[in-house]
């Protein structure tokens, strides 16, 4: 069964998505993030990926107060991301509840300091955040595009022992457009002890089908939950 991961995404304290990652195109799903991680346990969710938007902007840790709370009140694992750049970040992540954290732009930029970390903290704490446009890794709220393809990238991390790897494909991302299932398949078949999660695109119950059967190991949704567009009953019911 593909773990189903619900996501929150902050910016000003509020649940909400953007497209393609343009914090112009930016919809407000809720005000209380809190109470749409409740939801999300109802529904009979364990996990929960979570993104500080602004700590993505402005390259440090900001909402933790969300963090703490929504750690606090629910029983969601929960992995935090966005902003990390530091050893205080990582640790105020997790202190304030984080089970993981996901750290994208960082493991591009400074590799030695990452390396470091996974050494440090294992590698089952922290995620490697890849994102992804036109087969090259982009960074920094996916403002900036880096000049490293996506494959070798991996290949690297994973020879540092990463277990954990997000790939968001931002062409797809918040356009409900369908994920990018072909790139996922193709990482599985090159790194198949990795536990793949899928993010960017889905946009209905058949698309998560779809990655399952293609033999991704878990995937991260939002714009389709928040749009109705995703039965829940039928995935947690394995319909």
């Amino acid at each position: 069964m593909i773990e189903l991961i619900p996501a929150i995404d902050i910016i000003g304290g509020k649940c909400v998505r953007l497209t393609k990652g343009d914090y112009d195109q930016k919809t407000v799903y809720n005000d209380d993030p809190l109470q749409v991680a409740r939801q999300f346990e109802a529904l009979g969710f364990k996990r929960l990926h979570m993104v500080d938007l602004d700590g993505a902007k402005s390259k440090h840790v900001v909402n933790i107060d969300i963090l703490r709370q929504i750690t606090t009140e629910t029983n969601l694992v929960v992995d935090f991301g966005g902003g990390i750049k530091s050893e205080e970040d990582i640790l105020l992540a997790f202190n304030n509840g984080a089970a993981m954290v996901t750290i994208g732009s960082l493991a591009v930029t400074q590799p030695d300091l990452f390396i470091e970390w996974i050494n440090r903290f294992g590698a089952d704490r922290i995620i490697l955040g890849a994102d992804v446009r036109n087969g090259m890794i982009s960074i920094n709220g996916w403002k900036e595009d880096a000049e490293i393809a996506l494959l070798p990238f991996l290949d690297d991390y994973v020879g540092h022992g990463i277990r954990y790897v997000l790939c968001t494909d931002i062409s797809k991302d918040g356009t409900l457009s369908g994920p990018a299932t072909k790139l996922y398949a193709e990482i599985m078949k090159r790194h198949p002890q990795i536990h793949l999660i899928a993010s960017g695109g889905v946009s209905k119950t058949e698309d998560i089908k779809e990655l399952e059967r293609n033999g991704i190991p878990a995937v991260v949704f939002g714009k389709a939950f928040y749009e109705g567009r995703i039965d829940v009953k039928k995935l947690m019911n394995h319909e």
